[in-house]
């Protein structure tokens, strides 16, 4: 094949590539970087985005990007560059991450403090307008003209004030987003940088919750921080207007306000405790939930699903205590400040009548207009206190993680130059992972590797190779010695690591396409015969973590990774234990002894057949060089390299004879060999037509109140709301009334002050208890809708089937479980509860000045219409902003944790700042929806406020206009009072129904998530078998197929066979040619689209999930530890004795390795086992079968990673212990399965060749079983 033909095969779409990546998000940057003074005011820059919303639903390529004073990068920088002054100032125990933030952003929130100022100062002018209104509607004229002047400069007044509040708003808003990104950038760039001390301390889910929750509590207290000065400032305006007015009396009002202060201190003080435990809580939560969702194959493969459940249940009961404390403190807050208003207007009215202060309609509706003004400012005191407790419980949390333990970059001596002789040297050197552990886990290395020489290492499991790789690379502490790598390094890791997105951005990993050198990198890795196979080529999508590719793949990827890298130092952790052996043989031609010929690597292997190529061969003991030389040189004098090939020879046995040989010499001497379908299993079939990873799915135009009634549906919510709604109208409704009485009856000569005053206090008095019921209604309403969305939401998720897991990103599921549960948690109560309140006070308020001066009903109505058009016009872009901007956050939490398993390949390609920059992208994809939200957001209240404005106006104006003796000087008051204040309450209204209306969207994410397509139910008495069964282990396969996809091509086709009780069966073929679909379909991960499988008589299909899979045992391919203790992943059940789970350890050769742990059966163990070698971690698998003891054991590959002797001790041990079971073996290498008393060969998810005992196949030189073995037999022998 030509190269331009194969480059045309493998690099398909690079046009329809191209258009995409231009057409990407953000193309143009935001109109508001060149908006003139005018259209920054009245925010006109929004227009043509608000107008392209209402025409058709926005998309992410339809949102501007941000200026670049707006962007990630510029925020990441500031707050570096604070942090760094920080640290420096006041050290690293000693720096202050709130100072830090403060440095970068004392300007742009010192000129919101400046809109806030004249916010606060503009509405004391209302009052000041009512008083002279009030005189001026007594006869009181000081000019003429004055009632038209009056009326001119409330609407000034009005205007300026909108203006300030809004622009005060939309900045702390604006550096509320940038200190959110510069936060995320912090963290990320932490992690980056993490060690593994730190990294202990630190658990995958945690950090995902201080990116997702405490930076966005932390985004958000910008809005609130000016409240904390201009609510105080605001009541001292009030107080001096108010002792205007009635002078001495106000200091009975501010008593009141002094006392509210005092009492709510230690509530605030136990709310910030109540906080900082929440998130704790939250953190132990999302870190099981985390770790569950990755592994959430295991779990099904070991019906772990409802322990596992359960155990995130309990942490979720424990964190729903703080929740419940967290509510029912912040609830004891807004009744203390909803209660203050009517206390003030009271005490100071009280003190009046006895000071014998004259009470007026002018000095009453004063005081009463001003503090109607302000008592909604007051009102938002319980949220200024949780946003100010949030955030020091975040920031605590945040600058605790950012002052962890970090890679130490002088452990490694590193140079550029590639003249230096030595590629690698180490001197005397001690390496530990635990600087608690008494014995370094690597002792006195010293060890010199030249330029181009090719060094394998190799040793039984534990004895430390894939630790020694990691010293080189400088991820493990160092405790004395010298190492000193010259040239660049590469890096593949035991356990492949892949990321989410295209193959070829995988290969590529950062660098430009060079298409000869891809193309060569792709044949050295035995790729380009699978590419050929899959209809997108190279640009296939790979699922999370490689979901959608087999562990060779995965393996082979990486390996091109490297090869593409074009590094000086290659360090290769067993790459070539996930593939057969005539791929393995390939591999090593055409990578080490082709591609790489000339580098210098070091490679960590067990298998002995390709030891002889190597230039040097280092042996490790227990942590120690054992020996060191060249192949021949440590069969002579090392004992213990001899047993280590010993073992080999003895696997390898005396099977493969001289026909097969020559069989397999002309299968390589063949130019035209078979076709080799690489890797295809679970793959090919499953993404033709179609890409794994699914685009999120979002809600599409106007859903109205479905959401809103939707999460009312939960757990009563509509009663909840219902009666808070009936309570606190009779809560409104005697507050109207109390003023009302007021109006009605100051300066009537029959009624006495005393008795006016009196009536008054009595009715607002018993007003409180209704607004005390309302807040404890609607925080119930909150808690008991929490508790049913997550109950619903944990059992959709555990329920689900694995395609759900293969095609849906962590970070997709843990956005939901993270922030947009936290907002449903905490936030939608409060936000629905002001929503409702502050609506009601609008209309209220509107119908009070209404039947004052019915004729500015003229004016109303087509107000309200208006209003609602803008609304309806607003609603149409805003709902898209926030959908993109919640489907925007998945992302950011599946590349952190993307990130943080690969970490130590990132950093050993040096590709830190490539990841960083792509966060740093992905962040600004979040920011820029949520920008255009909230100046949204005040382009719709800026425009209502002006309306309502009129209203105001307009009542004062018909007041003007008309004789003063058709008003009641007392109601006239009344209806400006009221009409002051209507624009308030209207403004915190829609500013909550706007918050309101963004905060649903999170209820959106998570039902999408409540409904998934369920596996069949896992209980049913009815067709479970009996507690014996299965008890002999015959299992039949009749006619079974199998396909992933309805309406795909079937990856099994039609396999037919018997399993006889008690046998042990081998499964051989290539990879990709149907081993572990076949055992998905026993384990019914996928089931059957034809036939059936029967074990002992019962079919499998009818069986109950969690029955089936709990009486079978599984060793997996891919070795799954959970961090706990070490008896947790021994014995996750908790169902045996220590007694028996030491007894199994010994046997899998891990009783020393664990009592030399201080923790002993409780040591811990990391996030997925880091702390133990992957093969270690296959012994943990073996120990757990051993326990559990079922008829069916299946073993997945799983001693890929284990050296040959651990290997037989082990195959010795499993006839041994499974000695009356079936045993299902699938493995590459082919002693594994040649002592089997029954061999299945499968090509192309077809049975080939007839299921027979290992000897009559191998007497079949066609039979694809021989070739097999000769194929194996043959690398072997070529190598030595």
């Amino acid at each position: 094949m030509e190269s331009s033909d194969l480059r045309q095969r493998l690099l398909p779409g690079d046009e329809v590539r191209r258009k995409n990546l231009n057409h990407s998000a953000g193309e143009s940057i935001t109109p508001y970087a060149s908006a003139g003074l005018a259209s920054r005011a009245f925010f006109l820059w929004l227009n043509p985005v608000l107008a392209l919303g209402y025409k058709a639903p926005l998309e992410p390529a339809d949102i501007p990007a941000l200026a670049p004073e707006d962007g990630s990068r510029e925020a990441c920088s500031q707050l570096a560059r604070a942090w760094d002054f920080e640290r420096r100032q006041r050290g690293i125990d000693g720096a202050s991450l709130s100072s830090a933030l403060a440095r970068c952003y004392w300007k742009e929130m010192a000129a919101a403090g400046v809109f806030a100022f004249l916010k606060s100062v503009t509405l004391s002018v209302g009052p000041l307008v009512l008083n002279s209104f009030i005189a001026f509607a007594n006869g009181r004229v000081l000019f003429k003209g004055e009632g038209y002047a009056l009326v001119a400069a409330l609407f000034l007044a009005k205007m300026v004030e909108s203006i300030s509040q809004r622009h005060w708003y939309f900045a702390s808003r604006r550096v509320g987003m940038r200190a959110r990104a510069a936060l995320i950038g912090a963290i990320y760039e932490k992690e980056l940088k993490l060690s593994n001390l730190g990294r202990q301390s630190h658990a995958a889910g945690e950090i995902v919750n201080y990116m997702a929750v405490d930076a966005y509590r932390v985004g958000e207290f910008p809005y609130w921080f000016h409240m904390a000065w201009t609510v105080p400032l605001q009541i001292f305006i009030a107080m001096g207007i108010i002792y205007f007015s009635v002078g001495l009396a106000t200091f009975a009002g501010l008593a009141v306000i002094f006392l509210t202060m005092f009492l709510n201190g230690p509530v605030v003080r136990m709310q910030q405790k109540c906080q900082a435990m929440l998130m704790a809580a939250q953190d132990e939560r999302l870190r099981a939930t985390s770790e569950a969702l990755r592994n959430m194959k295991i779990l099904k493969l070991q019906a772990w699903e409802d322990k596992f459940m359960a155990a995130i249940q309990n942490l979720r009961d424990a964190e729903f205590q703080w929740i419940r404390g967290v509510q029912y403190r912040r609830t004891l807050n807004s009744i203390f400040f909803w209660v203050s208003p009517i206390l003030v207007t009271t005490s100071t009215f009280v003190a009046a009548y006895f000071l014998g202060i004259p009470l007026s309609a002018s000095n009453v509706f004063t005081a009463l207009a001003t503090l109607r003004i302000i008592q909604e400012s007051i009102r938002l005191v319980p949220d200024v206190i949780s946003a100010f407790v949030n955030v020091r419980v975040s920031l605590a949390r945040i600058s605790r993680f950012l002052g962890e333990d970090e890679l130490d970059p002088s452990i490694v001596s590193r140079s550029s130059s590639r003249d230096n002789e030595v590629a690698v040297r180490i001197e005397y050197a001690d390496f530990d992972w635990d600087s608690d552990e008494l014995i370094p886990t690597l002792k006195d290395i010293t060890l010199t590797v030249k330029r181009g020489e090719k060094l394998a290492v190799c040793g039984e499991v534990g004895s430390g190779k894939s630790t020694l790789l990691h010293a080189i690379l400088g991820e493990l502490p160092k405790l004395r010695g010298t190492i000193h790598v010259s040239g660049s390094v590469a890096y593949v890791s035991q356990s492949a690591w892949i990321q989410s997105g295209t193959i070829r951005d995988n290969i590529l990993f950062g660098l430009p396409l060079e298409n000869d050198r891809y193309i060569m990198t792709l044949r050295a890795c035995a790729l380009d015969k699978d590419l050929e196979n899959l209809q997108f080529g190279d640009l296939t999508e790979i699922g999370e973590r490689g979901l959608n590719v087999s562990g060779g793949q995965k393996q082979r990827i990486q390996l091109a990774r490297a090869i593409y890298q074009d590094a000086d130092v290659y360090l290769l952790d067993d790459p070539f234990s996930a593939v057969d052996a005539q791929t393995g043989a390939l591999l090593l031609k055409n990578c080490i002894l082709g591609a790489l010929s000339a580098k210098t690597i070091i490679l960590v292997t067990h298998q002995v057949d390709f030891l002889p190529i190597f230039d040097s061969i280092l042996l490790l003991h227990d942590g120690e060089i054992h020996s060191f030389g060249k192949y021949e040189d440590l069969l002579k004098e090392s004992e213990l390299f001899q047993d280590l090939v010993g073992a080999h020879k003895d696997v390898m046995g005396t099977r493969a004879q001289g026909p097969e040989k020559r069989v397999l010499d002309r299968r390589l001497s063949s130019k035209n060999s078979q076709k080799r379908k690489h890797d295809q299993e679970q793959v090919a079939d499953r993404i033709k037509g179609d890409q794994l990873i699914k685009l999120e799915e979002v809600e599409r135009g106007d859903t109205g109140m479905r959401p809103f009634i939707y999460y009312l549906g939960q757990a009563n919510g509509f009663l909840y709301i219902g009666l808070a709604v009936l309570v606190y109208l009779v809560f409104t409704g005697g507050q109207l009334s109390s003023n009302w009485w007021m109006a009605s009856h100051v300066g009537n000569p029959n009624v006495s002050a005393g008795r006016l005053v009196g009536i008054y206090a009595a009715i607002g008095l018993s007003t409180v208890p209704f607004v005390n019921l309302r807040s404890l209604l609607t925080v119930t309403m909150g808690l008991e809708a929490s508790k049913s969305f997550f109950s619903e939401l944990t059992a959709s998720l555990f329920r689900a089937p694995m395609s759900f897991f293969d095609s849906t990103p962590t970070g997709r599921i843990l956005s939901r479980l993270s922030v947009d549960l936290s907002i449903l948690d905490v936030d939608i109560p409060f936000s629905m509860q002001i929503a409702m309140s502050a609506t009601l006070n609008a209309y209220s308020s509107l119908a009070v000045t209404a039947a004052v001066t019915w004729q500015i009903l003229i004016v109303v109505i087509p107000v309200i219409y208006i209003s609602r058009r803008l609304q309806l016009y607003y609603l149409a872009s805003a709902r898209d902003l926030m959908r993109i901007h919640g489907t925007t956050k998945s992302p950011l939490a599946s590349y952190l944790q993307e990130t943080i398993a690969g970490a130590s390949t990132i950093r050993s390609y040096c590709k830190e700042k490539l990841f960083m920059e792509k966060m740093l992208q992905l962040v600004d994809d979040n920011s820029g929806p949520a920008f255009y939200s909230n100046a949204a957001n005040e382009w719709l209240i800026q425009r209502l406020e002006t309306l309502w404005s009129l209203i105001v106006c307009c009542s004062a104006l018909v007041m003007v206009i008309l004789p003063s003796a058709i008003f009641v000087t007392g109601f006239a008051g009344l209806a400006i009072s009221y009409g002051l204040s209507l624009n308030v309450a209207q403004v915190i209204s829609v500013q909550n129904q706007c918050n309101l209306a963004n905060f649903i969207v999170s209820v959106e994410r998570i039902k999408q998530y409540l409904h998934l397509p369920r596996e069949e139910p896992q209980t049913n008495i009815l067709n479970e078998p009996p507690a014996s069964w299965p008890d002999c282990g015959k299992i039949e396969l009749q006619n079974l197929q199998i396909r992933y996809v309805p309406g795909s091509p079937l990856v099994l086709k039609g396999i037919s066979c018997t399993f006889e009780g008690g046998q042990r069966i081998g499964i051989v073929g290539r990879t990709g040619s149907g081993k572990t679909t076949l055992i998905s379909a026993l384990f019914r991960l996928v089931e059957p689209a034809g036939g059936t499988i029967v074990i002992d008589g019962v079919d499998i299909t009818k069986v109950p999930l969690k029955v089936l899979r709990s009486r079978l045992s599984i060793i997996p391919q891919e070795p799954t530890l959970f961090r706990g203790t070490v008896r947790f992943n021994v014995d996750p059940l908790e169902e045996h004795p220590d007694t028996l789970i030491w007894e199994v350890l010994e046997k899998c050769h891990l009783r020393e390795s664990i009592k030399e742990k201080p923790g002993k059966l409780s040591s811990l163990v990391g996030d997925d086992g880091e702390n133990w070698s992957v093969g270690q971690r296959q012994l943990f698998c073996l120990a757990r079968a051993l326990l559990k003891k079922s008829r069916i054991l299946v073993l997945d590959e799983a001693t890929a990673s284990i050296d040959n002797a651990t290997d037989a001790i082990l195959q010795k041990l499993l006839r041994e212990e499974f000695s009356d079971c079936t045993v299902i073996t699938v493995a590459h290498r082919i002693p594994t399965v040649i002592d089997s008393d029954m061999v299945l060969a499968l090509r192309d998810g077809k049975l080939v060749n007839l299921f027979d005992v290992p000897e009559k196949l191998l007497n079949d030189r066609t039979s694809l079983f021989a070739k097999l073995v000769a194929e194996y037999w043959s690398s072997a022998q070529q190598n030595h």
